[in-house]
C-alpha cells in the first residue's frame, strides 16, 4: 500500500470564489408563483397542530401501549381524550 489512509480521507479545498453568483434571475426562480399568488410547496400547515411535550409514565403503562404495536403515542392521546371526554 503506497498511499496513507489520510490521503484518502482528506477533503480537497474548494475555493469559495468558485460558487455561482446569486443574481436577481436566480432569486426569481426560487419561488413558485401562479399569477401573483405564491404557491407553497410541502405539507400544508395544520389548523390545530399537536404540541411536543415530555410526559412521565409508569413503565407498565408504556409497555402495554408499545406492546400493541406502532402508533402507541396516538393511542395514548386517544385514551387521554376519552378520559377527558373530548371529541375524537
Amino acid at each position: 500500500m503506497t498511499k496513507s489512509k489520510a490521503a484518502f480521507t482528506k477533503a480537497e479545498w474548494i475555493d469559495p470564489d468558485d460558487a455561482p453568483e446569486l443574481t436577481d434571475a436566480w432569486f426569481e426562480k426560487a419561488d413558485f408563483y401562479i399569477g401573483d399568488r405564491l404557491i407553497r410547496l410541502g405539507r400544508p400547515k395544520l389548523p390545530d397542530p399537536k404540541i411536543s411535550t415530555t410526559l412521565r409514565l409508569d413503565a407498565e403503562v408504556l409497555a402495554k401501549f408499545k406492546a400493541q404495536g406502532p402508533k402507541w403515542q396516538t393511542r395514548i392521546n386517544a385514551a387521554l381524550r376519552e378520559y377527558l371526554k373530548l371529541p375524537q
